[in-house]
């Protein structure tokens, strides 16, 4: 007898989607202080440390107004033209984000070099010391509230603008010790020196943000402990059998896993159902908010011959200790 597929539909918890927008409005709070201070602060030392936390504030503005849309365009629901939701949209925001931290590094990079090699010092250090400190306090509130959102969502946009303002701590910092050593320890050369380091940092923390919103575009599978307990939770039902094709993904916050498993063949149809209700709530429990899609065969069917990501079976392989994927 045919077995039926089945593909039960989760909904999104609006509670997340606050949340993310949330802690995405809180970011463009900050970054429009912290672009007015640092403003004042640029014109009445001439800094390039401080013209430097400028730009990264600046960008900060803009990357976090394209963090809310993003997050604002995940939460839509499944249409008929996009079937799987919306949420990759946070990993493009978080793309952009990247694009945006790299062309902020490139431009303190250009202007530390010519501050350098004109020997330029500063002006007002105290000034720029007093923004620096307010920038930090208000940063550092940012960040746990970012982190606290994160721990509920997931959400890949928020995490790489969290990852960002982590590196504004830093950064500010490093404003706050160039002025110090330019103005008052006499040391020619410090703030540019500082502001190169900044324009590397920066550059780094782009390069490390980018790699999971590629991740998830690419539909890379989810870790291997994931995936592993993943496996373990289905293993609990002792009536599956041969569980392979499993493929697993996430887009935004929104984890996605679909798997074909064996089941004897003269089982009922309404017999196959009870089981794959049990299987689905287990692993709902286990994943909540996972969209879920289990495909029945009967016991012996091969599906693709020759293709071994098919017909791999994550059940022996989490007996003999091996990597399912």
């Amino acid at each position: 007898m045919d077995q039926p597929d089945v593909v039960p539909v989760t909904a999104r918890a609006p509670a997340e989607t606050s949340l993310a927008k949330s802690a995405a409005a809180a970011s463009i709070t900050v970054a429009v202080v912290l672009v007015s201070l640092k403003a004042w602060a640029t014109w009445k030392t001439g800094s390039a440390a401080m013209l430097g936390s400028l730009a990264d504030s600046a960008l900060d503005l803009v990357a976090s107004l394209v963090t809310l849309f993003g997050v604002w365009y995940a939460s839509q629901p499944a249409d008929r033209e996009h079937r799987f939701g919306h949420g990759k949209a946070e990993s493009i925001a978080a793309l952009v984000q990247v694009m945006l931290i790299a062309l902020s590094a490139f431009g303190i990079l250009l202007r530390s070099t010519q501050q350098l090699l004109a020997g330029a010092r500063v002006e007002a250090p105290a000034e720029g010391i007093g923004v620096s400190v307010v920038a930090i306090v208000l940063t550092f509130a940012l960040l746990a509230w970012q982190r606290y959102v994160v721990a509920r969502t997931n959400s890949v946009a928020i995490k790489t603008d969290h990852a960002h303002y982590q590196s504004d701590l830093l950064l500010n910092l490093a404003v706050i010790a160039a002025l110090a050593l330019d103005s008052y320890a006499g040391i020619t050369g410090a703030d540019p020196v500082f502001g190169l380091a900044i324009a590397g940092w920066l550059g780094w923390n782009a390069w490390q943000a980018s790699r999971e919103a590629l991740d998830h575009l690419l539909d890379r599978e989810w870790p291997e402990a994931k995936r592993r307990r993943f496996v373990e939770v289905a293993a609990r039902h002792p009536e599956l059998a041969n569980l392979h094709d499993l493929r697993t993904r996430t887009a935004g916050h929104v984890d996605f896993a679909q798997f074909h498993v064996d089941l004897p063949e003269e089982m009922t149809v309404g017999q196959s159902h009870d089981i794959i209700e049990r299987v689905e709530e287990d692993l709902l429990r286990e994943f909540p908010g996972l969209e879920l899609f289990i495909h029945i065969d009967p016991a012996g069917h091969v599906d693709e011959p020759g293709n071994t990501l098919v017909e791999q079976d994550e059940f022996a392989a989490l007996a003999s200790g091996e990597d399912g994927a």
